[in-house]
């Protein structure tokens, strides 16, 4: 072979060694060291004492769909239990588009200046399709996110009823065991999920906007009824009266509903969440509310008939899974479908032959 760099008219240049490709993993990485695991005593003592990163796995535990996790987790949230129930529970539902994470943002911040520790539970919808969720509200609440008082736990509703699942109520359980005494929930504002929500806060805020159209159409008459109060966001510069307006047909719009059980009246307000206008007036609103409704003993009533709802709800989420989990059911249930498609059985009938093999199961 021939080598053209040896040819005399090269003389005196020199070919340099080349060199090594450069590794495809950094040699500054790390290996990772496995996750230590506690035990359930161990994240409670975490969790009274304020550790958030222990809280963070715990409620990670709570979402976990792994028998294992649901197992720690239960002895987690029963643990924790005493120690609960001393905050301040806000929902918070709205349109989309509403501002509902700008006036967290602002409401939050508000009320951690005043001295609170605030954790916010924002529910994500899923996509039906590949079960995935962006989980970003947590990039809209710019001010709270850099908030040393405040935890914020954006959650996938997974595709559950409405978007909230029981676990969004055991989260509750833990966060208030570390000794956060206001807790908002953000729904995914769809639907029945504010139904969901409704059943596990004190006080139920509705966000709506001004200047789009007839204020009162979309606006569902059960969500309406369950609004403790109503806020018109966005009510600055030339939309002032706009919100004004509209405040007054929502006014106008109550008084057509029966009183709450409460002997509250919900109240209407204007507000700004961008520019933070309004916003001690709509705490100021949350605080008599719980005044009012804790004097005439609604409030620990309320929080009464939400455990009893939930515990209800335990028990249909328990017997739908064990249903649907059993194997002679699994067996049965295609056949029972093909049978009611060629309209050979009624859906009543497929189903009650379904039931009968569960229980006979189970005997």
């Amino acid at each position: 072979m021939i080598h053209p760099e040896n040819d005399e008219q090269y003389k005196g240049l020199k070919v340099n060694r080349g060199v090594h490709s450069a590794p495809s993993v950094s040699p500054y990485l790390v290996k990772r060291q496995p996750r230590r695991e506690y035990t359930s005593a161990e994240y409670t003592e975490g969790i009274l004492n304020g550790n958030i990163a222990l809280l963070s796995q715990a409620v990670t535990l709570v979402e976990s769909s792994k028998a294992e996790h649901q197992q720690i987790a239960q002895e987690i949230v029963e643990r924790c239990l005493p120690h609960a129930g001393r905050s301040i529970r806000v929902g918070i539902t709205g349109v989309p588009g509403a501002g509902k994470s700008t006036s967290i943002d602002a409401l939050g911040m508000y009320r951690i200046n005043q001295g609170s520790k605030l954790a916010v539970l924002a529910i994500d919808p899923s996509s039906e399709r590949t079960k995935g969720s962006i989980l970003g509200d947590k990039t809209r609440m710019e001010e709270l996110a850099r908030a040393k008082n405040a935890f914020i736990r954006p959650s996938p509703s997974a595709g559950s009823l409405g978007g909230v699942a029981r676990k969004t109520r055991e989260t509750i359980v833990l966060c208030e065991a570390a000794g956060f005494d206001t807790i908002f929930v953000e729904t995914v504002g769809v639907g029945q999920s504010e139904t969901a929500v409704h059943s596990m806060v004190d006080f139920f805020l509705l966000i709506q906007l001004a200047g789009t159209g007839d204020e009162l159409q979309g606006i569902k008459r059960g969500i309406m009824e369950m609004a403790d109060g109503i806020v018109i966001n966005k009510a600055d510069g030339d939309n002032i009266e706009k919100a004004r307006m509209a405040a007054s047909q929502f006014r106008n719009a109550l008084h057509l509903f029966p009183a709450p059980e409460s002997g509250w009246k919900p109240i209407v307000l204007t507000y700004s969440g961008y520019y933070k206008l309004g916003i001690d007036e709509i705490w100021k609103m949350i605080d008599d509310y719980i005044s009012f409704t804790k004097q005439n003993n609604s409030f620990f009533r309320k929080r009464s008939e939400q455990s009893k709802y939930w515990m209800y709800e335990s028990i249909h989420d328990a017997l739908r899974n064990s249903f649907y989990n059993n194997p002679s059911v699994a067996a049965e249930l295609k056949n029972a479908e093909r049978q009611m498609l060629d309209n050979r059985v009624s859906s009543f009938v497929a189903a009650k032959r379904l039931i009968d093999i569960f229980l006979s199961t189970i005997k």
